[in-house]
């Protein structure tokens, strides 16, 4: 069994507000659950309307699936366009 983390600091230039914060993380949170089946939330940054970090669980018995899923979630949030990626990265434990 082979785990997967992965921390994605993100910028929200359309927040002018919590409520607009919350909205745009909560969405994406359940849009990236449903659609490739990982453990997600937002870890730090919760007071700060334009940033947020999320942390992003994943276990399989290959680590290629792994990079394949956060690289999946990686282009999703960047083609979505309500978010910009800051900062990423990976570990396999």
């Amino acid at each position: 069994m082979i785990l997967g983390v992965c921390t994605i600091e993100l910028y929200i230039p359309g927040a002018n507000s919590l409520k607009d914060k919350r909205k745009v993380i909560k969405s994406i949170i359940q849009r990236i659950r449903n659609k490739y089946n990982v453990s997600i939330c937002e870890l730090y940054e919760q007071d700060i309307w334009r940033r947020a970090v999320l942390g992003i669980s994943c276990i399989s018995n290959d680590k290629n699936i792994i990079f394949k899923t956060f690289s999946g979630i990686e282009k999703f949030i960047e083609e979505g366009g309500e978010l910009q990626i800051s900062d990423l990265r990976t570990e396999i434990l």
